[in-house]
């Protein structure tokens, strides 16, 4: 069997201690678990996080910079042959690695990729809307395309993921260029729907909270839309719509987002970026 590295980005996410609790639960273990963690991570709070894992061999490695810029900056400090992403707000059950890395291992793909679930039903409208939207993404478009396949359930073979690279440009719509790239680079992906984990649904309730946060991913997916030139045929799309009143908040949104794409894209698409060095530190 390949050595395995979970990697898990973070800054202050309570969910941390419950995320590191399930990777000690499970039947194939780890052999690293990489936190990604802010520079303005709290110290105790990463202490504490790690005390709710005994059994595993935990490392932290702070960054500067967003999600993508510590997602970029931890492919220098990773040397397994394999990297699952999980989020700090998700929890996996005892299955879930064995599941996610055996195609890998066998040899039939160079990504894999499974589902979430909420952790709870939902309790409010945004809640609800969020289950829906993700139940459409895993039972519409991921299926017929992996470049859809969000990236905090995955695991890729290390070398291939190093080639390609994270580029801090595109910020949280990470996934669908990573992706976008792999499969313009002849990788193969594949959904596993059995390689599910848990998600917390708790971060979008607020109705303003998510506007802001869905803005910033549509902005986001635009613009790796366009770097990758698959605009077009993203419009071209037709896909069950989501029956929730939400759906017509993001669908007025989108426009915007897509002008702002435009010219936030053409601002940054010549530009060179520096991968941010890590800054390596012994678990707390």
């Amino acid at each position: 069997m390949g050595t395995v590295c979970v990697e898990i980005a973070v800054r202050d996410d309570p969910h941390l201690a419950e995320a590191l609790a399930s990777l000690a639960r499970q039947h194939r273990r780890p052999d690293r678990v990489l936190i990604a963690a802010s520079t303005d991570s709290p110290r105790a709070f990463l202490r504490s996080a790690i005390a709710n894992a005994p059994g595993i061999h935990v490392e932290v490695a702070r960054f500067a910079g967003g999600v993508v810029d510590a997602r970029a900056g931890a492919q220098l400090v990773i040397s397994e042959e394999f990297t699952a992403f999980l989020d700090s707000d998700e929890t996996a059950p005892p299955e879930w690695l064995e599941r996610l890395i055996a195609p890998l291992e066998a040899g039939t793909a160079e990504f894999s990729g499974g589902p979430t679930r909420p952790s709870r039903p939902p309790r409010t409208s945004v809640e609800r809307y969020m289950e829906l939207l993700e139940r459409s993404i895993y039972e519409d478009l991921v299926p017929s395309r992996v470049t859809y396949l969000p990236l905090q359930n995955t695991a890729w073979r290390s070398a291939p993921l190093a080639r390609l690279g994270f580029d801090p440009r595109i910020p949280f719509a990470e996934d669908h260029d990573v992706e976008s790239r792999a499969e313009r680079a002849g990788l193969r992906g594949v959904f596993l729907p059995e390689a599910w984990v848990f998600h917390d649904p708790g971060a979008s309730s607020g109705l303003l909270r998510w506007a802001r946060k869905r803005y910033r991913y549509l902005l986001a997916m635009a613009m790796s839309l366009l770097k990758n030139e698959q605009l077009g045929r993203r419009l071209g799309e037709r896909r069950r719509k989501v029956r929730h009143p939400l759906r017509l908040l993001e669908d007025a949104m989108k426009p915007f987002a897509l002008v702002h794409a435009r010219l936030r894209w053409s601002r940054v698409k010549g530009a060179r970026f520096v991968i941010p060095a890590p800054e390596p530190e012994p678990a707390p």
